[in-house]
C-alpha cells in the first residue's frame, strides 16, 4: 500500500490540484455544479484520447507531432462510413484506420532511422491532407445512439468520463502488464541495454505508434460524437496532449511515468481555460493564457529531461 501511494505522488498530487481548482471554480461561478462537471468531462474527452496516444510513444522514446491529424482522419471516417453503415462497423472498421495510420508512422521511423520528430512532422501534413480528400468541409453523420453514450450522467459519473475510463483503461491496464508493455519501458529507458537483453526494439517501437494510432482512432470517434459530424480539419490536440503528458509526470526521454497522471493533467488544463472563461476573460486572452502555460509545461520537461541527460 504504502509502495503504491508512493509511485503515485505525483497524480495524487495533480488529483488535489484538480479539486481545488474546481473549489475555486464553484467560487468564481457558484452556479457551476453537475452541468459543469459534465461539460467538463465532454469537453475532456478528445484531449484525453490525445494524450494517451501521446503517452504511448513518449514511453517508448519517441513523439508524434501527426496526433491531431490523425484524428481528424478518424473522425472524417467515422462520420462518412455512418452515412452507409451501422455505427458498430464504422466505430471497428475506424480503429482500424487508426492503427494502421500509427503502424505508418512507426514502420517509416524505424526503417528510414529518421528522427521521429523529423516523420511525423512529415506525416502530418499527409493526414492533414487525407482527412480533407476523404472530406472537404465538416459533414457526415452521426448515429444517435453514438451520440449518446456521451451526455447525461451514470449513476454519479458523468457518462463521458465513464466512456473515456473505459476505453483508456481497456488498451493500457492489458498493455502495461503485458510483455509488450514492458519492452515500450525497457525501450524508453535505454535502447541500446533493451536490444542487448534481447528486446526487439524496431517491432517494439512500431507497435507502440500503431497503439497510439489506435487511440488516435479513439479520440476522431469522440470528435464525432460530440458533434454529430466529421472535421476534417486538426484540432489544437498536439501541444495539448504534449502538455498533458509532460504535466502528468512522463518523461520526455521515455521509460517513466503512466497514464493515470497525463489523464488528470488533461482535466487540470481544460478547468483552467473554464476558469477563465467564466471570470470573464476573453476568448483570445484566454487561448494566448492558456497557450502560454502549456508551452511553460513543456519547456519544463524539456529542461528536466536535458539535466536528467547531464547527470
Amino acid at each position: 500500500m504504502k509502495g503504491a501511494l508512493q509511485r503515485n505522488m505525483w497524480s495524487i498530487g495533480l488529483a488535489a490540484l484538480l479539486l481545488l481548482l474546481l473549489g475555486l471554480t464553484r467560487l468564481i461561478q457558484p452556479s457551476f455544479g453537475a452541468s459543469g462537471l459534465e461539460s467538463l468531462a465532454r469537453a475532456a474527452l478528445p484531449f484525453a484520447f490525445a494524450t494517451a496516444a501521446m503517452v504511448v510513444v513518449v514511453l517508448v522514446g519517441g513523439i508524434d507531432l501527426s496526433v491531431g491529424a490523425m484524428m481528424a482522419v478518424a473522425s472524417v471516417t467515422a462520420a462518412l462510413l455512418m452515412t452507409t453503415m451501422g455505427w458498430v462497423p464504422a466505430v471497428a472498421l475506424t480503429l482500424a484506420v487508426g492503427l494502421i495510420m500509427g503502424a505508418i508512422n512507426g514502420t517509416l521511423i524505424v526503417v528510414t532511422r529518421v528522427p521521429d520528430i523529423v516523420v511525423t512532422l512529415a506525416m502530418l501534413f499527409v493526414w492533414e491532407g487525407s482527412a480533407l480528400l476523404i472530406m472537404e468541409s465538416p459533414g457526415g453523420t452521426a448515429d444517435r445512439a453514438l451520440t449518446g453514450l456521451v451526455r447525461g450522467w451514470t449513476g454519479p459519473v458523468p457518462t463521458a468520463l465513464l466512456v473515456m475510463t473505459v476505453c483508456v483503461a481497456a488498451l493500457w491496464a492489458p498493455l502495461r502488464r503485458s510483455r509488450l508493455g514492458l519492452c515500450i519501458y525497457a525501450t524508453g529507458s535505454d535502447q541500446e541495454a533493451a536490444f542487448r537483453s534481447g528486446v526487439a526494439v524496431g517491432p517494439t517501437r512500431i507497435a507502440a505508434y500503431a497503439i497510439c494510432g489506435l487511440y488516435c482512432g479513439m479520440g476522431g470517434i469522440s470528435l464525432v460524437m460530440l458533434t454529430g459530424i466529421g472535421e476534417p480539419v486538426p484540432g489544437p490536440y498536439l501541444l495539448a496532449s504534449v502538455a498533458a503528458v509532460v504535466l502528468g509526470g512522463v518523461v520526455l526521454g521515455g521509460g517513466r511515468g503512466g497514464m493515470l497522471g497525463p489523464i488528470i493533467a488533461v482535466f487540470v488544463l481544460r478547468i483552467i481555460r473554464t476558469m477563465l472563461t467564466l471570470s470573464g476573460v476573453g476568448p483570445n486572452v484566454t487561448t494566448i493564457v492558456e497557450g502560454c502555460i502549456m508551452v511553460a509545461v513543456v519547456m519544463l520537461g524539456g529542461f528536466i529531461m536535458l539535466r536528467g541527460q547531464r547527470t
